[in-house]
């Protein structure tokens, strides 16, 4: 499914305010109606299939709807993040970005990627935004009011990316590498609790973000760049001792060694694709009883 690249801003309409100026209606207002009215529709039409799966990212917002598969149903859209971002600027740039999606498929449910820790659907950090302002948000809350009460859940987006490719055996590790570097971990399909290694230090007090996030690339270069993150991969196997790693993420496609056998690259996609998995019964705990659902050659059945 293509990208495509847009701005999304609609059109902004001007009055007089009767004191010689003039006011203007944000086009995010214009896309809020809309989107509030077409999701309103879609609790009736859209059925569990239609998700709007939403990527958060340092450097770009992606969305599409999908359905329970995390088959795309509509295009990705796609706009810069825009910096600084406090949590009302990011809702704002969501609601006009997805407002041509829900006007095409309108969706019953919301699914969200984010960059930092996510707990209980709520932001604790955001370290590609600027901490300040971002400690415990009600992010999903605020988006799903905005586009008409839809149920939201939202965890980190390397855990998104993860729930579109692993395989369901053993520990599988998921190494994203973008704007910073995100990280998850699974066992036999079971999401782990998460944990920020993005924020460990790996050389000269360096932590992962500084050592092999996109700025480090542009300032090192794209071979020392590789070099670097061969050497993380090598950390990690030691550290998780994974069955299977796999790396997405935009950057994933500038890898240029030869990878183990156990690391795979995946596509950019998978962090929308993933969306769906948030859906699944039983997706984020005790998947493990499970494992015909978690492998995917059987469905979610209680015995």
């Amino acid at each position: 499914m293509a990208t495509r690249q847009t701005n999304v801003k609609g059109n902004v309409k001007s009055r007089s305010n009767g004191a010689g100026t003039t006011t203007t209606k944000p086009a995010a207002r214009t896309a809020t109606k809309a989107a509030t009215k077409a999701a309103a529709k879609g609790g009736v039409k859209g059925g569990a299939d239609q998700i709007l799966a939403i990527d958060v990212g340092g450097t770009g917002l992606k969305a599409a709807i999908i359905d329970a598969q995390g088959k795309m149903l509509t295009e990705r859209l796609r706009v810069a993040t825009p910096h600084p971002c406090t949590p009302e600027q990011l809702v704002d740039e969501l609601v006009k970005l997805v407002g041509p999606l829900i006007a095409e498929h309108p969706p019953t449910r919301i699914s969200i990627g984010f960059p930092g820790v996510v707990r209980n659907n709520r932001v604790l950090t955001a370290p590609h935004f600027g901490d300040e302002g971002w400690h415990d948000i009600p992010l999903a809350e605020s988006l799903a009011k905005r586009l008409g009460g839809l149920p939201v859940r939202m965890i980190n987006d390397a855990e998104v990316q993860g729930f579109a490719v692993i395989e369901g055996h053993g520990i599988e590790f998921v190494l994203t590498l973008g704007t910073g570097a995100g990280t998850a971990m699974f066992r036999d399909g079971e999401l782990m609790p998460h944990l920020e290694l993005a924020h460990h230090p790996v050389s000269k007090n360096h932590a992962y973000d500084e050592y092999i996030g996109d700025a480090a690339r542009e300032k090192a270069g794209n071979k020392r760049w590789n070099k670097r993150v061969e050497k993380v991969i090598g950390i990690l196997a030691s550290l998780v001792n994974y069955d299977k790693l796999w790396i997405g993420g935009g950057n994933a496609a500038r890898l240029t060694f030869k990878l183990p056998p156990n690391v795979a690259v995946v596509s950019n996609d998978a962090g929308i694709e993933g969306g769906a998995r948030l859906w699944h019964p039983l997706s984020l705990r005790d998947t493990r009883q499970f494992p015909e659902a978690t492998q995917r050659t059987g469905a979610f059945e209680r015995k």
